[in-house]
């Protein structure tokens, strides 16, 4: 993959990883990258996935196609995380092997590892202990994945490859209030209470036209429907109510890092050198109260935060063994503050 001619398939580029990975090959000079939205090729859709295969013949195919989100998305959409999340893996996968990909990378995620393992998770641990009930679906489906790659290899002599990132944030990440994960949830939740402590109506309507959750028809000139339509959320004029305690310590990595570790794995690794897959993260965590503070001071948020323990807190910590691959030459180069202070200034310029 090192020459910039070859065909690569980038799976999900309009994501968070996805976009972050076609940036950081179209800064290496990588001329041939093939992507198509969700509107162009459907996944979960088979005959589609190989008939794409059959005309654009990929050479590399990084998998970041996925359907995410928070805890409430998770505990929602049950049917939907596991249906389309094996679909998607299965689809790409079969696809790869059967028109001849000589590398995949597929992403996988965090929630994979048993909610009780010891800390820092290493590789060994998968399936040795039950999940965290709140993501089970979404986690099966990517175990399924990496297992899909694992045995393809042993049978097929395929070189795929899996990656576990911790949880990732950046540019283009989901800033949904009902679907996205903590990190820009609360960007976004503690951004809306500062305008409304502001009055400044006409910059929420912005923000809910632009990343969703939009006001019933006809409220966007009234400030009492406005707070009203906010407060479902959690969002007030002097104070941001937060599910959970606060407590649970999550390890979190800049989007552009991560973009960094699978091209550097691509690169430099097949699949054997790294075992049935490889943890990528920053190497240290941090408390969602203390991440939350954090938040606030970049925002400039200045009003205060309630926790409601009557909501799921989720498994308490997260934070990966990540000595596999600092011992391959690899390592965060991004602080969470400056990453979260990147991302902050990418979602004000998409406003």
């Amino acid at each position: 993959m090192n020459q910039t001619d070859h065909r690569i398939y980038i799976a999900g580029h309009r994501g968070m990883v996805g976009s972050a990975i076609r940036r950081r090959l179209e800064a290496n000079g990588c001329k041939n990258l093939i992507c198509r939205s969700h509107k162009e090729l459907d996944l979960t859709r088979q005959q589609d996935v190989e008939d794409f295969f059959e005309k654009e013949r990929p050479e590399h195919v990084f998998l970041c196609a996925a359907k995410v989100g928070g805890i409430l998305a998770n505990s929602t959409y049950t049917a939907q995380f596991i249906y389309e999340n094996t679909m998607i893996a299965a689809n790409v996968i079969h696809a790869s092997h059967k028109y001849g990909v000589k590398k995949l990378l597929n992403l996988g995620s965090s929630c994979i590892y048993p909610r009780s393992a010891p800390q820092p998770l290493k590789e060994e641990y998968l399936l040795t202990s039950e999940l965290e009930p709140t993501n089970e679906p979404y986690a099966i489906a990517k175990i399924a994945a990496i297992k899909l790659c694992r045995y393809y290899n042993e049978q097929y002599g395929t070189n795929f490859m899996s990656v576990m990132p911790t949880n990732l944030y950046g540019p283009n990440d989901n800033f949904d209030l009902e679907t996205s994960h903590v990190l820009p949830a609360l960007i976004r939740k503690l951004h809306l209470a500062k305008l409304l402590s502001q009055k400044d109506y006409k910059a929420i309507n912005s923000d809910l036209e632009k990343f969703g959750n939009c006001l019933p028809s006809g409220s966007s000139d009234n400030p009492v429907l406005i707070s009203g339509h906010l407060s479902g959320s959690g969002i007030h004029q002097d104070r941001v109510a937060l599910w959970g305690t606060g407590e649970p310590e999550r390890e979190f990595l800049y989007a552009d890092d991560m973009s960094d570790a699978c091209v550097f794995l691509m690169e430099n690794y097949d699949a054997k050198d790294i075992g049935e897959f490889i943890n990528v993260g920053a190497g240290t965590d941090i408390t969602i109260k203390e991440l939350a503070k954090m938040i606030s001071e970049i925002v400039g948020y200045r009003g205060s935060i309630e926790w409601d323990n009557t909501k799921p807190d989720g498994t308490l910590q997260k934070l990966l063994d990540i000595s596999r691959i600092q011992n391959k030459g690899w390592a965060a180069k991004t602080s969470l503050e400056k990453g979260i202070e990147k991302t902050y200034k990418w979602y004000l310029t998409n406003l």
